[in-house]
């Protein structure tokens, strides 16, 4: 599935409706430039889980963990390591925890511990427009009724 973003708010509330169909389980790899909209998505995703709390990049922590009782979001990024090292265990434990939704910026370096059946999102910038985004959703087929009320209710939003 492929859709727009024609700002910030537009991109929060796309992971807002994404994240509100999360249980737990689910992995999914964020993809994108620098400055691209990653941490905004998540920002979303982690309020549409209805999570509280202050969503930054974990670029320096290298990882974040946001919970409520009922489910726990990993986000992971690898951007400034060469070699994942122990964050590679760590990663494999969150893969494991069945309440945890696992989120990875920069996947290239730990691909071979995420699961061939992840949600794969692109976010790409477009050169006319700062502000405005194509998203690009690649997805296993467990994950295809979400991807489908996700594009259902997107649609909606923009209407409005």
């Amino acid at each position: 599935w492929q859709t727009s973003s024609t700002s910030s708010a537009d991109t929060e509330r796309l992971g807002e409706l994404l994240g509100s169909h999360l249980n737990g389980g689910e992995v999914i790899e964020l993809r994108s430039d620098l400055g691209g909209g990653k941490t905004t998505f998540v920002r979303g995703l982690v309020r549409g889980a209805k999570i509280a709390g202050k969503v930054s990049s974990p670029s320096f922590t290298l990882s974040r963990i946001y919970k409520n009782d009922r489910l726990e979001i990993h986000h992971f990024d690898f951007y400034r390591l060469s070699e994942p090292g122990i964050l590679r265990d760590q990663l494999a434990e969150s893969l494991s925890n069945p309440k945890a939704v696992v989120i990875v910026e920069w996947p290239d370096i730990v691909k071979d511990v995420l699961p061939d059946g992840r949600l794969s999102i692109e976010i790409n910038m477009v050169a006319a427009s700062p502000d405005e985004r194509q998203l690009i959703f690649h997805y296993p087929e467990v994950m295809r009724q979400i991807i489908i009320q996700l594009e259902t209710q997107y649609q909606e939003v923009q209407q409005c």
